[in-house]
């Protein structure tokens, strides 16, 4: 039993000027695959982590910095218009703020 006839296959048109460009496309890769060097870390590979997460604490602790100040504006808000639930909301926005600005030392503490 025959799967493919030949009347089935259908090729794509491919010029003179694509047969071209995917050679050079073939041989780029391929050259780039074939000569890599091996690149040795200047230094200390935990200094580069310890760096890293260094750089992603700071973002954490100005998103709980946003928070705080998010926070004590809805309380000043609800105190203003006599509104409960928005005072509520406020100060668990401003206790999430605090959770969230000083999560590396709560981290810190908990692993000991």
């Amino acid at each position: 039993m025959k799967l493919f006839n030949k009347k089935d296959t259908h090729e794509l048109p491919m010029g003179q000027k694509s047969k071209r460009g995917l050679a050079v496309y073939a041989a780029v890769v391929l050259m780039l695959c074939c000569c890599t060097t091996t690149a040795f870390a200047a230094g200390d590979p935990i200094a580069v982590v310890n760096n890293l997460s260094d750089f992603i604490f700071g973002l954490i602790r100005a998103i709980g910095m946003i928070l705080l100040g998010f926070g004590i504006v809805q309380i000043g808000l609800s105190l203003k218009s006599h509104d409960p639930s928005q005072r509520a909301n406020g100060f668990m926005t401003l206790a999430g703020g605090v959770v969230i600005t000083f999560a590396k030392e709560i981290l810190t503490l908990i692993a000991g």
